[in-house]
């Protein structure tokens, strides 16, 4: 989900980051480069290149640095203008728009609860789903990002859980047809958000299979499940049949793949053995701030992306 909500990562993680990420290639005195497109979509995000400028020329920056997709968790929060300049700037670079948040959780409320005895919750979570569509329709968006909400402590799980998957049923009605699928994001308890109704792929896997459309499908966000479950690839191949976008995050500290525990090159071999097509978003912030980050952030791609 969006940076508002990320830890900020020890400034002692830098010096412990390896040292071959520290320079990108193609990254010239300028700041500009004519470097070559990343086998695969992976989507930067406004504050990945902070240094550059506002949204259109940080979106102008990756596209120059090979960078082929793009993703907004606040996109609907934007203004009608500001998405309409989003999208035809894109466009102009032949890039992909990744996700955006199509019904935002209220976090510090610990709501919605979709699984509850209340429908109130669920009838606005469908009514963020249809406000959503002109959204993703002026953004050229294909995946919209959902959270199936938070626990409902009184009620047993079994019947949340087939509560839920009514609920996002009847979603998958209203976006099917627009050729639209929804991403239901898993998230930890561990680390970031406690009470969470879904904090596996497994889970989520699950609730795909019940709500059985083509406009329901997992978000697989990587630091999220390395932090509650591990096992990555073997949980993506037993999932593959419902997983409709993925993100990496490092952990700990949901920075840039390089510095932390998780093997993102055997992942990227992976995915590319499975001939993915889609967008990966970099949900994660950059160890170091400014355009050393940046450059950072760049050779951390190029490394995994070569293997």
């Amino acid at each position: 989900m969006s940076l508002t909500r990320r830890s900020v990562l020890a400034t002692g993680l830098a010096a412990a980051a390896p040292s071959n990420l520290s320079a990108a290639p193609g990254w010239g005195a300028s700041g500009s480069s004519n470097a070559a497109h990343f086998s695969l979509a992976y989507a930067p995000h406004e504050g990945s290149f902070a240094s550059r400028g506002g949204l259109l020329e940080q979106i102008a920056f990756a596209a120059d640095q090979g960078f082929r997709a793009w993703e907004d968790n606040e996109a609907r929060k934007r203004s009608i203008q500001e998405q309409e300049a989003m999208a035809r700037a894109l466009l102009q670079r032949g890039m992909t728009m990744g996700v955006f948040v199509a019904s935002m959780p209220k976090w510090a409320e610990f709501r919605p609860v979709l699984g509850s005895d209340d429908d109130a919750d669920r009838e606005a979570f469908l009514t963020d789903i249809r406000t959503s569509i002109e959204v993703a329709k002026r953004l050229n968006a294909k995946h919209m990002t959902v959270v199936t909400g938070f626990m409902d402590r009184k009620v047993p799980e079994e019947i949340q859980t087939g509560r839920i998957i009514d609920c996002l049923r009847r979603a998958g009605e209203i976006v099917a047809p627009h050729g639209l699928a929804l991403v239901m994001e898993p998230l930890n308890t561990r680390t970031n958000h406690p009470g969470v109704f879904m904090h596996s792929i497994a889970q989520g896997y699950a609730v795909a299979r019940g709500a059985d459309s083509p406009g329901v499908k997992i978000l697989a966000d990587l630091y999220h499940e390395q932090i509650q479950s591990g096992n990555l690839i073997p949980t993506m191949e037993a999932c593959w049949a419902e997983i409709g976008y993925i993100q990496f995050g490092d952990n700990p500290g949901r920075k840039e793949p390089g510095t932390g525990e998780i093997n993102y090159a055997n992942v990227v071999r992976w995915l590319r053995a499975r001939s993915y097509a889609g967008v990966i978003g970099m949900e994660h912030g950059n160890t170091l701030a400014g355009r050393e980050g940046e450059a950072r952030l760049i050779a951390a791609y190029r490394a995994i992306d070569r293997a």
